[in-house]
């Protein structure tokens, strides 16, 4: 068979050192000629915030960090950015502080550089976010893909275990995610399996020693290839699903997506040979790719059902109202209304896959 594929990689700086993130921070700015720069990063990373503004002009500081990034703190962190004059934006946290900093980017078209405290990925993509009346409403736009990232392992040593884990699952379906997604290639499968086996290994050696810098290290690398390959096939089944649950229910976030990727693997396993086999072979596994991911999920200790995240079984049917019209056309397997409430009641109730 021909080999034939139209492939667009994302085009940003990354600077990996653990230790090194206040000094990358400072040359990635020091890139884009920064000098009036906006901090957007909750209170618990204001020592790191202090030391960046040691080496470079600070302007305004926004500590409002708030999960799916609700509209209002949006509009509010666009204006301060417009009063400061900003000509930069520097991010400092996990997905929350990325996705508020992207915003300001989206409508100033400031460069922002992005350090990530989480396995979140959003620092990867070209992909914004806001939640509004109980709907997240999602999109792509070149203007809030970060300029560079800067990847510091010690700035993940203080994540609590239970978060740490999840948030690596929520990059496991990244992963898994673009092998199926719209825009699914062979070199975004490449990177994706790569960064599913380096995810896989590192969350497991956390787990068995917390402390170890190398097992950091190993997952936050396979987070960045897991997002990139992400970025570039586009939101499959699983995200439209998780976005629509945050969004709705403010759900949290990364344990939203530790719970689900397991269904949604499994519906569409069958239909998707080749992606089936990627996940069960960097799992190590030999049985179904839903229910490995089903038992990484126990081996990490990551929730085991919406339920116990706060979703009632009556929520159910309005989230399927609102994911069944977004889901792309080119999923695997068909999925009917009947489909997907079948998907979610299983998520729900934290029943085995096959």
């Amino acid at each position: 068979m021909t080999l034939v594929f139209d492939h667009t990689t994302l085009g940003q700086r990354v600077l990996f050192g653990t230790g090194s993130a206040v000094d990358n921070a400072l040359v990635a700015l020091s890139d884009l000629a920064a000098s009036r720069v906006l901090i957007v990063a909750g209170g618990s990373w204001g020592h790191v915030a202090d030391a960046v503004a040691e080496g470079v002009g600070v302007v305004g500081r926004i500590e409002d960090v708030v999960p799916h990034v609700p509209a209002e703190n949006a509009r509010r962190a666009v204006a301060a950015a417009i009063a400061c004059s900003a000509d930069a934006v520097l991010t400092i946290g996990g997905g929350s502080a990325t996705g508020l900093g992207k915003i300001v980017a989206r409508e100033t078209r400031l460069p922002v550089v992005a350090v990530p405290t989480t396995f979140a990925g959003s620092e990867a993509t070209n992909v914004w976010g806001t939640t509004e009346a109980g709907r997240k409403t999602t999109g792509v736009d070149e203007k809030v893909l970060p300029r560079a990232i800067v990847y510091d392992a010690a700035l993940l040593a203080s994540m609590p275990a239970r978060l740490a884990v999840s948030s690596g699952m929520n990059a496991i379906a990244h992963a898994i995610d673009g092998l199926w997604a719209p825009r699914a290639d062979p070199v975004n499968r490449a990177m994706g399996t790569e960064g599913l086996r380096a995810l896989v290994a590192g969350l497991r050696a956390m787990v068995a020693q917390p402390d170890s810098v190398e097992a950091r290290e190993q997952a936050l690398y396979g987070a960045y290839l897991a997002a990139v390959a992400f970025a570039s096939a586009g939101s499959g089944l699983h995200h439209k699903i998780c976005h629509a649950l945050g969004g709705m229910y403010d759900l949290p976030h990364a344990e939203t997506h530790s719970v689900v990727i397991g269904y949604v693997t499994a519906f569409n396993a069958g239909d998707a040979p080749d992606a089936a086999q990627r996940v069960t072979a960097a799992l190590g596994a030999t049985g179904s790719a839903g229910t490995a991911l089903q038992a990484l999920r126990r081996e990490l200790g990551t929730p085991a059902s919406l339920q116990q995240l706060g979703l009632r079984e009556g929520d159910i049917e309005p989230a399927v109202d609102v994911i069944l019209p977004s889901i792309p056309e080119g999923n695997p397997r068909p999925v009917t209304r009947h489909d997907l409430r079948g998907l979610l009641r299983a998520a729900w109730s934290g029943e085995e896959v096959d």
